[in-house]
């Protein structure tokens, strides 16, 4: 069940309460370059990010926030939100700017790089007071890299229980100043996945200790590359999901040449779907093979009906739930055909050479293995 959080209106998106988990990634071109960013955040966009983040860093990047929304209004995508990454010097770029604080949805902010001291207060309030002027959520988004030194101070060197001060201490501060609840999204990431699970572990437990709850975006900060990244990220975010904390997620990763930025997006689509959260794609059960098989006719055909649903797919999104099972023998092969919509079981080594299609768990018919591929995707087109 999920942890009880506020809906939060994020430009045409809506989180948090009972909606699904929304799916957030970032562009890391430079924001000073429309056309770039634009195209990135296209991409991502397409491949099934819900929210995208640009970082505005220095005044090119502030000035070219109001064109980037145009463009991509002008494109087809006015209901997409765009936030805003801020660090160090967000207070003075939205005062400077205010058109850019009109055309973003949301600002993010990192409260231990605001200011320090007396400057800290000031500069916190100056961005929040604009976002309320605006109507705009804020993600107040505490990372271990990055604490307040004097919230570390109190904290007695705790950084995971620094880190979850920080962030309620700062929504506190935020509502103080007029911000409404279903304004702030809150976050609190580090690189470690056990830091991580802890610290959003202790941050739901307070909330509902204090019955004030606010959406949760979760990630972890730097999870690395490739599949080190991947297993990072996805370990952490699965144990906290399971437990019903989280309205939004991002998986960071290491860009690679071998990898598009949109990965990260393709990895969050795969884990919300794993867990049976959300639909985004035909689901293959497919087995890893074994001295059984009687050769690597399954693995073929497993990726052929991939492909083929993909194409599929764009085109009815109906089949986004649809299970096919392909399996390489009898030993688990009738048992995920009962769980399965669809299912095509190979006769595995001293098996009879023959191929059985179930459908919703029921024999329909048994097929010689020459043409079994187009037989099984004639049968699946019929069916489904």
């Amino acid at each position: 069940m999920r942890i009880k959080s506020p809906v939060v209106q994020i430009g045409g998106l809506t989180l948090g309460g009972k909606n699904p988990v929304a799916i957030q990634s970032m562009t890391n071109t430079d924001t000073a370059d429309v056309k770039a960013t634009v195209k990135q955040v296209i991409e991502l966009a397409k491949a099934g990010s819900e929210l995208v983040r640009v970082t505005v860093n220095d005044e090119a990047a502030a000035k070219s926030v109001p064109k980037i929304r145009a463009e991509l209004n002008k494109k087809g995508y006015q209901n997409l939100p765009l936030i805003g990454d801020f660090h160090f010097n967000g207070h003075l770029l939205l005062m400077k700017f205010p058109e850019m604080a009109k055309a973003l949805d949301k600002y993010r902010i990192n409260p231990g790089n605001v200011g320090y001291g007396v400057s800290h207060d000031a500069n916190f309030e100056t961005i929040i007071r604009i976002a309320i002027k605006n109507n705009k959520p804020v993600r107040i988004g505490v990372n271990f890299g990055s604490i307040d030194q004097e919230v570390l101070k109190k904290a007695k060197g705790d950084f995971v229980k620094a880190m979850v001060n920080s962030a309620l201490e700062s929504a506190k501060l935020a509502e103080k100043l007029g911000m409404k609840q279903n304004k702030i999204i809150l976050s609190v990431k580090a690189s470690d996945v056990t830091d991580t699970v802890k610290a959003y572990e202790l941050l739901a437990e307070q909330m509902t200790k204090n019955k004030h709850f606010y959406a949760l975006h979760l990630g972890l900060t730097e999870a690395g590359s490739g599949d080190e990244g991947i297993v990072a990220s996805t370990s952490a975010l699965a144990i906290l999901l399971e437990k019903g904390i989280g309205d939004t997620i991002r998986i960071s990763l290491t860009p690679s040449k071998d990898s598009p930025r949109t990965k990260e997006v393709e990895v969050c689509q795969l884990l919300l779907q794993s867990l049976n959260l959300r639909n985004f794609f035909p689901r293959i059960i497919s087995c890893p093979g074994c001295g059984r098989a009687a050769n690597d006719l399954f693995q073929k055909i497993a990726l052929d009906v991939k492909v083929h649903l993909a194409k599929k797919t764009a085109k009815n999104p109906n089949l986004k739930t649809l299970k096919v099972a392909i399996m390489g023998c009898i030993v688990n092969g009738p048992g995920e055909a009962k769980s399965a919509d669809i299912a095509l079981v190979l006769p595995g080594k001293n098996e009879r050479n023959i191929a059985q299609v179930f459908i919703k768990g029921k024999l329909v018919k048994t097929l010689n293995t020459k043409n079994i591929l187009k037989e099984f995707l004639e049968i699946l087109n019929h069916s489904f």
